[in-house]
């Protein structure tokens, strides 16, 4: 087992610096800090879908995400660590696959809605997005494993579908965009 925290705060980063897992530093504005940030406030938008009502499936589903984002954290954490592979992107893909297949096809756009729980797996995936595109950045500038990238592209896809699913296992259905509302 780790460290464990006896001291919640240390004063270390009261200079707007914070430690990274390998023991550098680096200022809390960094993308490197962003980017783990990011994937820290997606695991905490599953963590708030989960508290609520979804089927036990999903839930078991979620619950595996977190773990393998707690993973990805640690892995954007600390400078040449791999926690990610290419096994854990199939196997998101593979998931993406099973719960698409049982959808209808997508004529229209979808938005954000649907009920609670679809609600809050849109903000989980606008927040994967957001850490795709921190990650990237970073990518741009530092030396990121190409499977960080992937895992959150196919996790927001996946998001994507799992509040189509969601939606639609609420009895509120999907809200679809009406682009012919202002004829």
């Amino acid at each position: 087992m780790g460290n464990r925290l006896s001291k919640i705060y240390t004063k270390t980063g009261d200079d707007g610096s914070t430690g990274l897992g390998d023991g550098s530093r680096t200022g809390k504005d960094s993308l490197r800090v962003a980017a783990y940030g990011t994937v820290d406030e997606a695991n905490s938008c599953i963590g708030l879908l989960l508290a609520s009502a979804v089927p036990d499936d999903i839930r078991d589903l979620l619950t595996s995400i977190q773990h393998q984002l707690f993973d990805l954290g640690g892995e954007l954490c600390i400078p040449g660590h791999s926690a990610i592979d290419d096994a854990d992107v199939e196997r998101l893909e593979q998931r993406l696959d099973h719960y698409n297949d049982a959808l209808p096809p997508l004529k229209d756009f979808i938005l954000p809605g649907g009920g609670e729980a679809a609600s809050r797996c849109h903000v989980a995936r606008t927040v994967v997005r957001r850490a795709e595109r921190e990650t990237v950045a970073l990518a741009r500038m530092e030396t990121v494993r190409p499977q960080a990238v992937r895992y959150l592209n196919r996790l927001s896809d996946l998001l994507f579908v799992l509040s189509r699913v969601l939606a639609r296992d609420s009895g509120h259905g999907e809200v679809l965009w009406q682009h012919e509302r202002r004829r």
